[in-house]
Formats: structure tokens, sequence, C-alpha cells
């Protein structure tokens, strides 16, 4: 199977989303995904405890196929986990430059934070997802899933009718692949 799964990674006609679980899981893979060998594992949140609320996130530049169309965007997202913790304790607790940031946590400002609850896990530089050098495995923690529409918030940003800014991950999914 772990053959497969390499074969998988390795060929450029594919994408791969990870989130939450899946983050968790594909980051375990790190190992057989090209350009992924400076990825964290995900560990239990800072606060020791479930979070599940709405949080800000940017998207900063990055490889990522799936963000291309959303790139220095910043909206509300769905945080449920309670083991979203970036861990770079494998590569002795550094973050590698080349390490592929396609989420961070933000404050009111739209800064980077690592202040509680806005980031809700404690990952340092507010890191809530990554990507492969090539762009093709993106991993994330939040949940665009649960708020591609905009009557799933509770809350969102003004202009914003039918379809939240989520729905361009699945569009950017969806060019990436022709």
């Amino acid at each position: 199977m772990r053959d497969q799964f390499a074969a998988f990674f390795a060929d450029p006609n594919t994408l791969t989303l990870g989130v939450c679980n899946g983050c968790q899981m594909v980051s375990n893979l790190a190992e057989i995904i090209p350009g992924a060998e400076t990825w964290p594992k995900f560990k239990r949140n800072l606060s020791e405890q479930f979070e599940a609320r709405l949080n800000m996130v940017h998207v900063p530049k990055s490889a990522s196929l799936i963000l291309n169309e959303m790139q220095d965007s910043s909206l509300p997202v769905v945080v449920s986990h309670g083991e979203g913790r970036a861990d770079f304790a494998l590569h002795g607790g550094n973050i590698s430059a080349d390490l592929g940031i396609a989420l961070q946590y933000v404050d009111g400002q739209n800064q980077v934070t690592q202040t509680y609850p806005l980031n809700p896990n404690g990952s340092p530089q507010g890191i809530a997802g990554i990507t492969n050098a090539d762009g093709r495995v993106t991993i994330m923690m939040p949940h665009p899933e649960r708020v591609y529409r905009a009557a799933q918030m509770s809350r969102k940003p003004e202009g914003w009718t039918e379809l939240s800014g989520w729905y361009r991950l699945f569009a950017g999914a969806r060019k990436a692949l022709g």
C-alpha cells in the first residue's frame, strides 16, 4: 500500500487536500510526498482541549494549486480539533524557510498571531495549513468545507451573498485539474 500512495503522490496529474484528521494523516505520509520533507506532525493543542469556533486566517503566497485563486485573502473559517498544533520536533524544533506555509491564523489587524484563542492550537507562526513544494498536496487543520456557502457562517464579511470566499478553494482545485 505504501508503494501505491508513493506513486499517487509522485503523479503530476493528482491533487490532494487533507482537512483536519486528513491533515494529520497526510502529514504522517510526508516521507513519501515529494517536497514535504520539512512538514511537521500535528499534536495536541497548547490549550489541551478541543477547540471549535470561527477563526480568521490569511492565505499567503504559496505554491498551493488549490489556494492559488485565494492568495492574499483573509477570511473566517471553522476550526474544530483537539490536535492541531504544528510540531517540528522531528526537525529539531526548526521551521524550514521552504516549509510552504499556505494558511495562517491572524488577529483583527490581519497580523499572524500566536495569541490564544485567535490561534486556537498554538502553532508557531500561526500555521494553519501547508503545501508541498510543487503545490499539489495541501493540508490544513481548519474546515473550509463547512463554510463554502455564506449561509453556513454565524457571521460573514459584507459582500458575501450565496458563496463564501472558500468556494474559491474548490474552484482552484477544479482549475488545477483542467
